[in-house]
């Protein structure tokens, strides 16, 4: 009875928010033409926590004590499922574009509105080239005030814990002595996994954890940096983990 519950609810709900998106994009898209999106930013933001809100299911953001909502910064986030981007949108006060696989950028529409809104493309393929675009694309996005997010696992979880984080992004703040800032979603795998169409109760928790300075700092310590923002990601992910149902798991 509680699956079919589960199917009835999840289907109500995909058709819901699945025509508010369909129909806010057209009008963003529309908005675009004639107006930058970065200089546009309240409309796109109550588009995507609606688009939670219709999902159903709640939604709370707990910043640290050091964390610095003032500074431009690189946000690293664990990567769960399609609805991380509205979910992170939506939980960091500032304005905020992401990298992106380049092939993204090539699909209908939806490239050239990913394009358009100043996401980042990041080469399916790396080549010497593309990555040195790839760089210099984000550093003039952070020096005009813009902060961006990564997803350092390359990949959605499949099984809700947190993958190892490729070193690249790292290299990048390191360059340029961009902040740091470490995300955790907790709770975005328990609401919907990858694979799975089921959109379960629940709420989503984003910790916004202290911000890290990294001007000081050296290439031979990017590892370390890498390995210490994992651990502080993982944390609390891996503790909701602990003791979930197998359902939820």
């Amino acid at each position: 009875m509680k699956k079919a519950y589960l199917a009835v609810r999840s289907a109500v709900l995909w058709t819901i928010s699945g025509i508010h998106f369909a129909v806010v994009c057209t009008f963003l898209i529309f908005l675009a033409i004639f107006i930058d999106p970065r200089k546009n930013d309240w409309p796109q933001r109550l588009f995507f926590r609606n688009i939670l809100r219709l999902a159903g299911v709640k939604f709370e953001v707990q910043r640290s004590p050091g964390f610095d909502p003032e500074k431009t910064s690189i946000f690293i986030s664990n990567h769960v499922n399609i609805f991380d981007p509205f979910v992170l949108y939506s939980a960091v006060p500032q304005f905020l574009r992401g990298f992106e696989l380049e092939s993204h950028f090539k699909i209908p529409v939806y490239g050239w509105m990913m394009g358009r809104f100043g996401n980042i493309p990041v080469p399916d393929n790396p080549t010497r080239p593309g990555l040195e675009l790839m760089t210099q694309r984000g550093k003039t996005a952070l020096d005009s005030g813009i902060s961006l997010l990564a997803f350092p696992e390359a990949g959605r979880t499949r099984d809700g814990h947190i993958q190892e984080f490729k070193k690249g992004i790292f290299n990048i703040a390191q360059k340029f002595g961009t902040p740091i800032v470490p995300v955790s979603l907790v709770g975005s795998y328990q609401f919907f996994q990858t694979g799975n169409w089921i959109l379960y109760p629940g709420k989503i928790i984003v910790y916004l954890h202290d911000t890290i300075d990294t001007t000081e700092i050296t290439r031979g310590e990017v590892d370390a940096l890498r390995q210490r923002v994992q651990e502080i990601v993982s944390a609390p992910v891996e503790e909701s983990l602990v003791g979930a149902k197998p359902q939820d798991v």
